[in-house]
């Protein structure tokens, strides 16, 4: 049986400073990492991405 409270993907702050630094050339102060923890669930399409997956792993078998 599945545990329903597994996490199966994940982010962290090292995820943030590669990305910032690639795009900004320095890292991010804390303060700026938190602006990114706190809206980055704005911008995530949860719902559509799992429905994607599911459609095209799962249905299409």
């Amino acid at each position: 049986m599945a545990d329903n409270e597994r996490i199966v993907y994940s982010l962290n702050v090292e995820d943030i400073q590669n990305v910032a630094l690639e795009e900004l050339g320095r890292s991010l102060t804390e303060k700026e990492v938190e602006i990114v923890e706190e809206h980055l669930g704005d911008y995530i399409k949860w719902y559509d991405i799992l429905e994607s997956v599911i459609s095209n792993y799962i249905v299409m078998r």
